[in-house]
């Protein structure tokens, strides 16, 4: 049977106001209380002096001259061959690397970049400042990117990987993209990202496929060309937050983007994407389900002024918006929709927002949608 609840008594709405005001932000992770740069246990460094770098292992140098590139990934290539345990990599120092190039990490390695890697000039394919495929239990601990590279950090077919502090101050690109596009039988498989700052990316700050465990601490999007964070055929994940500001202006485009059967595990979507808060200002859209995707939960949501909907629910399943609390102020409709060419939309929840000068809209019906809680100021509602 399908449900529907009318806007909130009085009471009620009080009750929900009240909530949303003493509401506080969720403590931050452990894990994302990060070391500072290039503190402890190291066993190869790349150092510069001047126009110089020197890569070394103990007392023994690897390179030395003026190529940043070459420097660090000689002293990756300093480490213990064949080894079955990580080994630490500290870059200390700035420098530039083409867009056509790639620092690449193998197997068993943790890269600690203290400093900045500006990426110049142009490029094509899967290059980026650090990027990995075919490997597993690896790690950047911190890293500082400007410029224009064609991905910030490009990780494709790996497992075990853990991205600390990244900051990303581009003019192009995307800032991170892990996937498993070069071998789509084997999912990626256990990804941690703690805390990422992306401003300028022509694309996605961050986006992901062919994921199977995924944590993420915060992904903060500024004035970037698409998504702040997408997932598609991602499951078994975590998010504590997205915080996006104008992304995706202009796009169909949001700040939290599920597509390509993303939650879906097997042909059933239990929940298993869990999103603690979507913040939205300005930008395309805010959330946006889309092309047979679901299993997901978002507790809090804060959407103002979204140039596209605030929210698109679209060809999904097993949805849960606003579990705890949620704000839509201004900005595009909240919209269910349908493409004829996916089965419809089902198993939707849309409760406790406080929708002001905007509206609700299902159209085409789905099956088994809910609106609950849900206090309309100077809004309308149309659903079936």
């Amino acid at each position: 049977m399908r449900r529907r609840a009318a806007l909130l008594a009085s009471a009620a709405a009080t009750a929900l106001l009240t909530a949303l005001a003493t509401v506080s932000t969720p403590a931050t992770p452990a894990h994302a209380r990060a070391a500072a740069c290039g503190d402890g246990t190291y066993h190869a460094e790349a150092v510069q002096s001047g126009s110089t770098w020197t890569a070394r292992r103990g007392s023994g140098t690897v390179y030395t001259g003026t190529d940043m590139r070459a420097a660090v990934q000689a002293a990756i290539g300093a480490l213990t061959a064949n080894r079955t345990g990580k080994e630490r990599v500290v870059v200390r120092g700035s420098g530039s690397i083409s867009a056509g190039s790639r620092i690449s990490l193998p197997s068993y390695t943790v890269l600690d970049v203290c400093g900045t890697i500006d990426v110049t000039g142009s490029g094509s394919g899967d290059q980026a400042p650090v990027y990995s495929r075919g490997t597993h239990d690896i790690e950047v601990q911190h890293l500082n990117v400007t410029g224009a590279p064609l991905y910030g950090i490009f990780l494709r077919n790996v497992q075990n990987v853990v991205l600390g502090q990244i900051d990303m101050r581009l003019t192009r690109g995307l800032g991170v993209r892990i996937d498993n596009r070069g071998d789509t039988s084997q999912w990626t498989r256990n990804v941690r990202i703690d805390d990422v700052y992306v401003s300028g990316a022509s694309s996605h700050a961050v986006e992901t496929y062919g994921v199977d465990g995924l944590t993420v601490g915060t992904v903060t999007a500024r004035n970037v060309g698409e998504s702040g964070l997408l997932l598609n055929q991602t499951v078994n994940a975590t998010v504590t937050k997205v915080d996006a500001e104008n992304a995706g202006t202009g796009t169909g485009y949001a700040a939290f983007r599920m597509a390509n059967r993303n939650g879906r595990i097997g042909s059933s979507y239990a929940t298993n994407i869990r999103v603690g808060e979507v913040i939205a200002r300005g930008g395309g859209r805010g959330v946006f389900c889309v092309s047979e995707s679901g299993g997901a939960t978002i507790d809090r949501i804060t959407l103002s002024n979204t140039g596209n909907n605030a929210i698109l629910i679209e060809n999904c399943y097993n949805v849960n918006l606003a579990a705890q609390s949620g704000t839509v102020t201004g900005g595009g409709e909240i919209r269910l929709a349908a493409r004829s060419e996916f089965p419809n939309n089902r198993d939707i929840t849309v409760q406790n927002l406080t929708v002001a000068n905007s509206s609700i809209r299902e159209s085409p019906c789905g099956e088994n949608i809910t609106f609950r809680n849900n206090r309309l100021v100077n809004s309308s509602q149309s659903i079936c």
